[in-house]
Formats: structure tokens, sequence, C-alpha cells
């Protein structure tokens, strides 16, 4: 495997703008290993006067790229999956590096990928006085806000669809993670994608330099994965242009153990469901809601799992918890859980700040967590299982659905009826029926409520960068 210093030696440093890697006009900032604290490298700080050269290249491409014959589309974006695969530890390893994830994980992120396919329709009209057809093309040119938390899954599943779409794209990737960004958007060039379909701005200035690309009237489509208030702000700024908006917001995910749940698979989906990226996944189980009359085994079964795991730096052997972010997530963390216990809950294993170097928080467990604890309702985003009582299937519907997030849901349960209900009746935009994981890019990813608009994914996905044109032929 190719070593920290040649890795971080080959990834570009600049912006990349209209086809060339060029300094920021602000400067340089540094990138942090969460692991050590330590600097993995110094790389362009974009002004917003950069942002708008960035979008002047989208602009310019856009009419050629639109008009690129979708085979071409297609292999350039296949070639640039080869290169991907090809170089996949090498990808893996520049994501542990700057996120904490374990390099398993890292892997796993890579295969990430879907196909996709667009279509249209001609026939005649009901009256038969003429034929119509009704044909898809391009948004135009797109704004892409991306997480720090899947730095290479979060890239590929917003420029993928667009660029298949015949849209061009500027990409903000977040001031965390921004290394697998660069590196990713390297591999495209390398495959053949033209210059300006695809820029590239690093910044620590996000807002001032999101507001007027996104203000600019000839921008098309924001599409953001991130916190629910900074979604509603861009929404709130994308409104002003009428732009379409693809919006993955924050999450608060139940995971529903009814008393007839195979308690195997249902420990086995917990430990994927919470602990996945050290918990910090939009997807990850919030919220444990359990039956009360398996809810002590269940609890001391999921204990015996999260003592016995690992903890250490991502490239490490056997590592299965890597650092939290930064120092704020693990001060979150620490508040969430002091304050379930204040308020009665009990504390099975970990509960605390690990001592540095790095930014780590133990795996941790706590059950009996009393109803109105900030647990319940915030966002963990940490290696942390908290654990709710539940005793009929109207209580764990209530339970479930008291929030104001609507992502995903867990339920286990072996009675098939009750499954389909719990389909029916949660409120969240996707669900794993006796499953821990449910992302995959053939499906359509997104919520409801405050857990965002649009889907990412499937062929959902590649809609949200079409929009519609009917035509009519008199006969």
């Amino acid at each position: 495997m190719i070593t920290q210093s040649a890795l971080l030696e080959k990834v570009p440093r600049g912006l990349f703008i209209g086809g060339e890697w060029v300094a920021g006009s602000a400067g340089t900032f540094p990138v942090v290993d969460p692991a050590t604290g330590e600097t993995l490298v110094e790389i362009a700080d974009a002004s917003p006067e950069d942002g708008i050269r960035a979008l002047d290249a989208a602009v310019a491409a856009q009419e050629e790229w639109a008009a690129t014959a979708p085979r071409r589309r297609s292999d350039i974006l296949r070639r640039a999956f080869d290169l991907l695969m090809e170089r996949a530890d090498e990808i893996a390893l520049l994501m542990t590096l700057e996120m904490g994830k374990p390099l398993a994980e890292a892997r796993g992120e890579i295969t990430y990928g879907g196909e996709v396919r667009i279509s249209g329709r001609f026939g005649s009209n009901p009256e038969g006085t003429g034929r119509m057809i009704v044909s898809q093309r391009p948004v135009g040119p797109c704004f892409f806000i991306t997480p720090w938390n899947f730095p290479l899954a979060m890239a590929t599943r917003k420029i993928a669809p667009a660029l298949a779409a015949g849209c061009t794209v500027v990409i903000k990737p977040a001031e965390l993670t921004p290394l697998t960004t660069l590196a990713f958007v390297g591999l495209l060039v390398e495959a053949g994608l033209p210059a300006g379909v695809v820029n590239v701005v690093t910044t620590t200035h996000s807002g001032a330099l999101s507001a007027p690309i996104i203000a600019d009237p000839r921008l098309r489509k924001l599409s953001f994965t991130g916190s629910t208030p900074v979604g509603k702000k861009l929404i709130a700024q994308a409104a002003e242009g009428v732009l379409r908006v693809s919006m993955e917001l924050g999450g608060n995910a139940p995971f529903v153990v009814f008393d007839d749940a195979d308690l195997d698979k249902a420990v086995d989906g917990a430990m994927l469901a919470k602990f996945r990226n050290i918990g910090q996944a939009c997807t990850a189980a919030n919220r444990f809601i359990v039956h009360t009359s398996v809810a002590d085994e269940f609890a001391r079964r999921v204990t015996e799992r999260v003592n016995a795991m690992r903890v250490g730096r991502g490239t490490e052997e056997g590592v299965q918890i890597g650092p939290l972010i930064d120092r704020k997530a693990v001060e979150g963390a620490e508040a969430l859980v002091s304050d379930a216990v204040a308020r009665g809950a009990r504390l099975l294993a970990g509960g605390s700040a690990i001592d540095g170097p790095g930014t780590f928080f133990e795996p941790t467990v706590i059950t009996d967590v009393a109803g109105g604890s900030d647990i319940l309702r915030e966002e963990i985003f940490g290696p942390v299982l908290a654990i709710a009582t539940f005793s009929d299937e109207e209580e764990a519907v209530r339970l479930a659905n008291d929030t104001e997030y609507g992502l995903v849901s867990y339920v286990f349960t072996e009675d098939l009826a009750r499954g389909m209900r719990m389909i029916d009746r949660l409120e969240t935009g996707m669900m794993g029926l006796n499953a821990g994981v449910v992302s995959n890019a053939a499906a359509p990813f997104g919520g409801v409520k405050q857990s965002g608009v649009g889907r990412e994914g499937g062929l959902e996905g590649i809609h949200e960068f079409l929009s519609t044109k009917y035509t009519l032929i008199p006969a």
C-alpha cells in the first residue's frame, strides 16, 4: 500500500476551475487528521470571487456538455469508476486520514455506485388532434455543498447523476474533509472530462462563498447534504431565484425492536445502524425503542458487543471505532450522555471522552432513557446507543414518530403483517425492515418532514437533474 506521505504528495491542493488547478484568492487552510490533531496538508482557500469564476466556467461548458452524446458521458463516468476501483486502497486511506473512519468502512464507501437511464414518451393526444412529445432536458448548472462524514459517497452521489443528465457542476466539499473530493475530481479529469464541466472550490468561508453563487440567475439547481438549520437557510436563499433544490438534512432515526423480534438479527442490525462511520451518519439509529419484555436482554447483548469494540486510529488493523471529527463533536456526545444520566438513565458501557491525542469518544450504551431527554430529540452523531422502552404497538409508533425529522427508521419484528403496518405508519422516507443498513445506490435516498426534499440515487436521483418538456405537434 502507498505510504501516507506519498499519498498526500499526489493529492491536488488547488481549486479546480475551468479545467485548471489554481490558487485560492484567500490563501490556504490546513486539513487536520482527527486521530492525531496533526495537519495533513494545506490546500487552497477560495474567496467568493473564486466561487463566481467557478460558476462562470460551469455556465460556459453547459451547452456543449448538454449536447454531448449520452454514450460519451457514460463512457467518461465508466472510466472514472474503473480508475476509482483501481485506486481504491489509496482513496480509502485518504478518507481515513482526513475523516477518521476505519479503513474497512472507507473501502466499503468506494464501492457505492449506480446506474441511471433517461427516458421520455411519444404518442397521440386523447383528442386525436396531434401528437405529444414528452422529453427530458438537463436543468443546467448545479451547485453542490457536501458534508464531511462521507466525503466520497456524497460527492459521487451528486456529481454522477448530474453529469449523466448533462448538467455542469460547481462543488464545495466540507472544509474538514476536502481531500477525497479533490482526488476524485482528479480521476474525472484523467477519465477525459472536458474543462469546466466539474469545478471544485474549497473554502473556510462557506456562507460568503455560497451566497453569491446561489443568488446568480445563471444557476439552476442547488443540492445540499447537511444539517436542517443550514438547509433551511439555503432553501430561503434558493427561493429568490426559484432554484430546483435537493436537500438531504438531519435525522433522528428510531430503531424499534418488538417483542417477537429475532434478537440475534436485532443486535447485529443495531451494531450496523449505530456504529457504522462511528455513529456519524444521518442514517444512524438515534433512538432505540425496545419492547419492555426484551429490553434487558437486548441491552445485555449490545453492551457485550460494544465492550469488545476496538478503538483507535482507522489505519490500524481491526479498529472499529475511530475518532470523532473534531473536539466539538466530542463535547456534544458528552453533553447528551450527561443529560440522559442526570434524568435517570443507566450507563452500561463507555460514556466518556478518551484522552488525546485525537478526538475519541468511548463506544457507549445507556438504557432506561427518560422521555424529554435531549438524546431522544437531538441527532447524536457519535457512538452512543440510547435505549428507551415501550409496551405496545401504538406506543411504539407514537414514540418513533415523535420528532420533526423523518429520514429513516428501522423495525425488527418476525410478524410480516406488523412489518407492513410499520411501513405505512412510520413517518420516514426510508425504512429497514429487519435490516440495519438501507443505503444503496440503486435505491432512492431521502426523507420527509424536516429531513429534506428530493431524492438521491436510483432512477429518482437522475430526475432531480432533469426538467420535463412537453411538445405538441398538430395532426
